[in-house]
C-alpha cells in the first residue's frame, strides 16, 4: 500500500466522521456503519505498514515475545488478549491514546516497560488507572472525577502534586469552614446578648428618655438578627468538608503464633509433575509482610494455592508454625459461594446478629439491600471487598493474598495499606503494585527463572538484576 493509498483511506475516514456530526436518526445509524468500515480499513492499513522488529519489539515489552506471530488469538489467555489488544493500539501510534486500565495484566518488567514506551510517545495520551507509581511516572496532569458532584476538577502534575494539592485543598475548605462557624457563633452571641438588653431596658423603662432607649436597643437587636439571617443566607456559605466513607479495615485480635510462621524446605511447586519454581528454601515470621512478585505464569498463584494444601507440593516440605490460623483470597474469587449474600458469607465465619453483620458489612460498602443480593450478581469491585471482610472477620495471624487491591479504587488501597501496616500477624501477598509494596512490604519474594530469590525492597532486587546482567 502506497503512502497515498493511506493519506486517501484517513481522508475518506474523516470525511465520514465529518458527515456523522450532521447527521441524525437512520440516516446517522447508516452512516456510522460506512464509518466502521472505512475506520477499519485505515486501522488494516496502518497495520501492514508495521515493522516486523517493531511489533515484535512491542510484544516482548509486554510480555509476548514467547508467543509465536502466527498463533491462532483463540488459544491465548485472557490476560495474553489484553495484551495483544494493548499492543495493537499502541503499534497504531494515534494522534491521541485512550487507555482504560492500561496496568491490568501487566508484571513489574511489563510496567516500567510501558512507561518507558509512553513517555517517548508524541501523541497524548488520555488513561484511567489505579496504579498511582504508573500515575506518577507517566502524566503531567490528573483530571479527578467528582463523583458527588458530577464534576471534573484537573489538577497539574503527576500522583505526588495531586495528593499535595488535595491536602492543602482539604485543609483550606476545614479552615473557611471553621472561621465560617466562628463568625455565626459570633453573630448568634451578639444577637442574643443585644436581645437580652432589649428586654431588660424594656422591662425597666419607666420614663419617656428610658422608652425612647429601649425601642433604640430593640431596633438594634432586630437588626441584629436580620444580619444574622442574611449570612446565612448567602450563596457562598462554604459546606462542612465531606469525609469519604471508604472501607474500614479492623483486623479482629489475631491469636499469637510462634516466630516461625511459614516453613518452606526444598519446595517445588507446578502441575502434572512439571515445576514452575524448584528448590524454595524460605522462612515467613511473625509480623513480616512479604510481597511475592514476578511475570505473569512463573508460579506466584501456584505456590500460595500449595501453601494453603489446594494443591500438594511436588517435592520438599510446606510447614505451618505453632498456632496459625491462616486466610486466602484469591485472585479468581473462587473461594465464594456464587448462591450465597453477604450477610451469609460472614455470618459463617463471625457469630454476629443480624444487626451487628450489617453494620460490619457497612464498614465495606455493603448497604440497604446490598447485604442480600447474591455473589453472582456482585461486581468484581464488591466480591473483592467481600472476600476481604470475611478475611477480617475470621481473626487470621496469617494472610495469604492474591492480587488484593486488584479492584481497589485508589482511596480503598491507601486505606488497605494502612490496614496491613496495622496488622499485627503474617502477610504473603501477590502485587504488581509497587507503590503499595513499597509502604507495604518488609521483604521481597521474587520468582525468576525458576528460582524464588528474598531481597529487602525493590531497589535491591533492581541493583541484583542489574549486576548480573552486567557480569
Amino acid at each position: 500500500m502506497t503512502e497515498k493509498g493511506l493519506e486517501e483511506a484517513a481522508a475518506r475516514v474523516a470525511e465520514l466522521g465529518a458527515g456523522l456530526a450532521a447527521t441524525q436518526g437512520a440516516e446517522q445509524a447508516r452512516l456510522m456503519a460506512t464509518y466502521n468500515q472505512a475506520l477499519t480499513h485505515l486501522e488494516q492499513l496502518h497495520e501492514a505498514k508495521i515493522p516486523l522488529h517493531e511489533a515484535e519489539g512491542v510484544l516482548d515489552g509486554l510480555g509476548m515475545g514467547d508467543v509465536p506471530l502466527n498463533a491462532p488469538v483463540a488459544i491465548l489467555s485472557g490476560g495474553q488478549k489484553t495484551r495483544l489488544g494493548l499492543a495493537r493500539v499502541l503499534l497504531g501510534k494515534p494522534h491521541l491514546l485512550l487507555l482504560d486500565e492500561p496496568t491490568n495484566h501487566l508484571d513489574i518488567e511489563m510496567l516500567e516497560w510501558l512507561e518507558d514506551w509512553l513517555n517517548g510517545y508524541s501523541g497524548a495520551v488520555l488513561l484511567v488507572t489505579h496504579d498511582r507509581t504508573f500515575l506518577e511516572r507517566t502524566v503531567g496532569t490528573i483530571l479527578e472525577l467528582d463523583p458527588a458532584t458530577h464534576t471534573i476538577t484537573p489538577y497539574p502534575g503527576a500522583f505526588e502534586a495531586y495528593l499535595e494539592a488535595k491536602a492543602q485543598e482539604r485543609e483550606k475548605r476545614w479552615v473557611e469552614y471553621r472561621d465560617q462557624v466562628a463568625e455565626i457563633e459570633r453573630l448568634k452571641r451578639d444577637a442574643r446578648r443585644t436581645k437580652t438588653q432589649a428586654l431588660q431596658a424594656e422591662h425597666s423603662s419607666i420614663t419617656v428618655e428610658q422608652r425612647r432607649l429601649a425601642k433604640k436597643v430593640a431596633r438594634k437587636a432586630k437588626a441584629k438578627e436580620k444580619r444574622l439571617e442574611r449570612f446565612l443566607e448567602r450563596d457562598d456559605l462554604v459546606e462542612k468538608p465531606s469525609r469519604s466513607w471508604h472501607m474500614r479495615l479492623e483486623f479482629a485480635d489475631t491469636p499469637d503464633s510462634g516466630r516461625d510462621v511459614l516453613l518452606l524446605t526444598g519446595v517445588a511447586v507446578g502441575y502434572d509433575g512439571r515445576p514452575l519454581v524448584r528448590a524454595v528454601n524460605q522462612v515467613l515470621r511473625a509480623g513480616e509482610r512479604v510481597a511475592l512478585i514476578g511475570p505473569n505464569g512463573v508460579g506466584k498463584t501456584t505456590l500460595l494455592r500449595t501453601i494453603t494444601g489446594t494443591l500438594p507440593p511436588l517435592s520438599g516440605s510446606v510447614r505451618l508454625g505453632t498456632n496459625v490460623r491462616w486466610g486466602y483470597l484469591a485472585q479468581e474469587q473462587e473461594t465464594l459461594d456464587p448462591q450465597s449474600t453477604p450477610l451469609q458469607t460472614i455470618s459463617q465465619v463471625a457469630a454476629l446478629s443480624e444487626t451487628d453483620l450489617r453494620s460490619f458489612l457497612h464498614y465495606f460498602l455493603f448497604t440497604g439491600g446490598d447485604v442480600f443480593l447474591p455473589v453472582e450478581r456482585l461486581s468484581y469491585g464488591e466480591r473483592a471487598r467481600l472476600m476481604l471482610a470475611r478475611l477480617v472477620a475470621t481473626g487470621c495471624n496469617l494472610l495469604l493474598l492474591d492480587e488484593p487491591i486488584n479492584h481497589l479504587d485508589i482511596p480503598s488501597r491507601a486505606q488497605f495499606e494502612q490496614a496491613m501496616q496495622a496488622f499485627e500477624g503474617a502477610v504473603l501477598a501477590v502485587v504488581h503494585d509497587r507503590y503499595f509494596i513499597r509502604r507495604f512490604a518488609t521483604a521481597i519474594w521474587a520468582i525468576h527463572d525458576g528460582t524464588l530469590q528474598r531481597y529487602v525492597d525493590l531497589e535491591e532486587m533492581q541493583r541484583s538484576r542489574t549486576h548480573a546482567s552486567a557480569t
